[in-house]
């Protein structure tokens, strides 16, 4: 209290308040409705103002900790600060982690960080500093999905030369008889789990990006080869490693593995499966049931061996009661990343996600501190493995002599990954199990790709580059939806579908066969979205689009997309571009203002009306049909470029619009489908 008997609380206090609260709301029936009634008082004086000086709202705890790893390692990479930079996989650990931050804001900064932190290694001719292929080091792939990112997004030839070379690392890795990577040439025979992690989301993604279709059985081969070697009847659990030879001190004689559940090895396993399953297409059935399987058999045993009271797994999962055994940090984080992830895309049961959030509350609460106005992550062991100099022979005494330490960068990385995935549970209700369908039949671009693949581009979902739609549809996937492809639109599949967007559709110049919008078009979707669908329309000047077939379904609406542009936008004037939706905006709700160049002006009549109006110009229009909704836009001005936060001054919220913009769609769908669906899921 200060002197006139007013409630103060310094910064940190407010942090640790804040803290409280999180852990109670994720336990609250462990706690009294009291002591939860009362933490909530002091969040509400907090909010009213009732201390000693006004408190900036905290950052989330992804971000936090992302301030952290920035601020260690502001340029180069090393375990230990100071110490000699060195290609290794902790810090692909954390750029994911940070990677997923700018995926969720929008914040260029993030990005900006992990290319100059690749930047560091990656050379012009791209070749990378400290990498060796012939070491065949299964570690050293890991940093490649960060390099196939920053490919991906800039198209620069480095980054593509740089994943070229660890690709080729995997050409000719040596295998187990059956096909297993090893750890390393110098553990010959041996594989690892740390080793699907390192290996397996890259290889997939590597895949998916080149059309190298028979990478997708070999990734699935390698996990279900571990679970089969590796794996425990008893309790389902894997244990470290297995030897193939059988000949190493730590390997058992008769089943080649280790003696130990070791808690980060089954955390690294677990996020290797939903990180891989990201990347294997759907044509991939095979596969893809596979790993789910193991994920699912993962699932039930892991959550087995959770600490009842805390939430936290051990670092020697199975003995809790053994002496000097602890909660672990890092295998907590990767676990609960695992669980949240696999329930969010519909991998494993809903129940899981009580595991989810009960693991979280106890690492929020048992390994975070904030001190000196930074966020520190304590109990992560630095180092465990097999075998070596000196020799590690995989015993309970063993892992116990391990240090354990404060900012570990796989600790670290995990959290937020962790965090990522914990931060996007509150919003998935508002559109969780909803279809978003992208139309790539009436705007059906292709070109061929670096490895003369004609493939579609230009507003599809796994685009990264700056014409792509794959931040938008992040968007929908933190908000729960799931994203997919129409080709012609048809009455079957539409009534499968919450959210249908149709972007630029072709006129000659992009396409010498287009698809042209015709009446029997206008009619499935009007029915579609008088039974309660979302429809989107984006149109694009008429020099880059077919305003005339288009409009016939706009019209369908009361909307007309005119031949006048506006916001001619020259050399990046961006102020040109300037739209502003205007305050109690019924969809841009919280967006202050957009950015949105050579956008072609709607006119409306009735069942539409303007959203946003720039100079007597409509930029945008809503219709209400039947139970559903029409959002009409002069211009596809969500796609990366204006999107991502790489492109434009922080001032255009354009990332805060795609987030508007899609949960609006999603609250307003309300099919027939979706409704069936929603009532059997409750009966359940």
């Amino acid at each position: 209290m200060n002197p006139r008997g007013v409630l103060c609380l310094t910064d940190n206090d407010v942090l640790v308040m804040m803290k409280m609260i999180f852990v109670l709301c994720y336990s609250a029936p462990r706690f009294a409705a009291a002591q939860l009634k009362k933490a909530i008082l002091i969040a509400l004086l907090i909010s009213l103002g009732f201390t000693k000086k006004p408190v900036a709202q905290s950052l989330p705890l992804s971000q936090q900790m992302t301030e952290t790893a920035m601020k260690l390692w502001p340029d180069s990479f090393s375990v230990k600060p100071g110490s000699k930079a060195s290609w290794s996989y902790d810090q692909g650990v954390i750029l994911k982690g940070i990677e997923g931050v700018w995926q969720n804001t929008g914040d260029t900064r993030y990005f900006n960080y992990i290319q100059h932190s690749m930047d560091y290694y990656v050379r012009d001719n791209g070749s990378i500093y400290d990498y060796n292929g012939d070491d065949y080091n299964i570690d050293h792939i890991n940093n490649g999905k960060v390099l196939l990112t920053l490919y991906r997004v800039s198209g620069r030839e480095k980054y593509r030369k740089a994943v070229e070379m660890l690709r080729n690392q995997l050409r000719t890795h040596p295998r187990t008889e059956e096909g297993g990577f090893w750890h390393k040439k110098i553990y010959p025979s041996q594989v690892w789990l740390d080793g699907l992690y390192m290996s397996q989301p890259f290889y997939a993604e590597y895949a998916q990006v080149f059309h190298e279709d028979s990478i997708f059985n070999d990734v699935a081969k390698q996990f279900a080869y571990m679970e089969l070697h590796a794996r425990d009847p008893k309790t389902g659990l894997l244990y470290h490693g297995w030897d193939e030879s059988r000949q190493q001190q730590w390997a058992n004689k008769e089943t080649g593995t280790s003696s130990n559940f070791w808690g980060r090895a089954m955390g690294w396993y677990g996020m290797a499966m939903v990180d891989a399953l990201d990347y294997i297409p759907g044509s991939h059935r095979e596969g893809r049931l596979m790993i789910v399987d193991i994920l699912k058999r993962y699932a039930e045993a892991i959550v087995k061996v959770q600490d009842k009271n805390s939430g936290l797994w051990y670092n020697i999962l199975d003995k809790p009661l053994q002496p000097k055994n602890y909660k672990e940090a890092s295998a907590s984080c990767m676990i609960v990343y695992t669980l949240a992830k696999a329930v969010r895309l519909g991998y494993i049961p809903r129940k899981y996600l009580a595991n989810a959030e009960k693991g979280y509350a106890g690492i929020v609460k048992e390994f975070l501190k904030t001190e000196n106005g930074q966020l520190n992550l304590y109990g992560t062991v630095a180092v465990s493995g097999l075998g070596g100099n000196p020799y590690r022979d995989g015993s309970f005494g063993y892992y116990m002599k391990e240090p354990v330490v404060v900012n570990d960068p796989k600790g670290m990385g995990a959290f937020i990954q962790c965090a990522v995935e914990m931060e996007m549970v509150p919003t998935l209700s508002i559109g969780r199990g909803k279809q978003v369908m992208l139309d790539r039949y009436f705007n059906s671009e292709k070109r061929k790709d670096v490895t003369g693949t004609s493939v579609y581009w230009h507003y599809v979902w796994d685009e990264r580059s700056n014409p792509g739609f794959s931040t938008f549809g992040q968007i929908f996937k933190k908000y729960g939806a799931w994203l997919s492809y129409f080709d012609k639109p048809n009455a079957i599949y539409l009534g499968k579908t919450d959210v249908y967007i149709i972007v630029d559709p072709d006129h000659v110049k992009d396409n010498p066969v287009p698809n042209y919008v015709t009446d029997e078009d206008v009619k499935i979707i009007k029915d579609w979205v008088k039974q309660g669908g979302a429809l989107l329309l984006m149109a694009n000047d008429s020099n880059n689009c077919d305003l005339s077939h288009f409009n016939k379904l706009a019209n369908a609406f009361g909307i007309n997309f005119t031949d006048k542009s506006v916001n001619m936008v020259k050399d990046d004037h961006f102020p040109t571009g300037s739209v502003l939706p205007g305050d109690n905006n019924p969809v841009f709700k919280t967006t202050k203002e957009m950015f949105l160049k050579e956008v072609s002006t709607i006119t409306v009549q009735k069942p539409a009306q303007a959203n946003a109006v720039k100079d007597g110009d409509i930029i945008i229009a809503t219709a209400k049909y039947g139970k559903g909704v029409v959002i009409a836009v002069g211009d596809p001005w969500l796609y990366n470029e204006y999107i991502d936060g790489r492109k434009l001054p922080a001032q255009y919220e354009n990332y805060k619009a795609g987030e508007d913009l899609a949960k609006w769609l999603l609250e307003k769908s309300n099919t027939k489908y979706h409704r069936t669906f929603r009532s059997k899921k409750l009966k359940k």
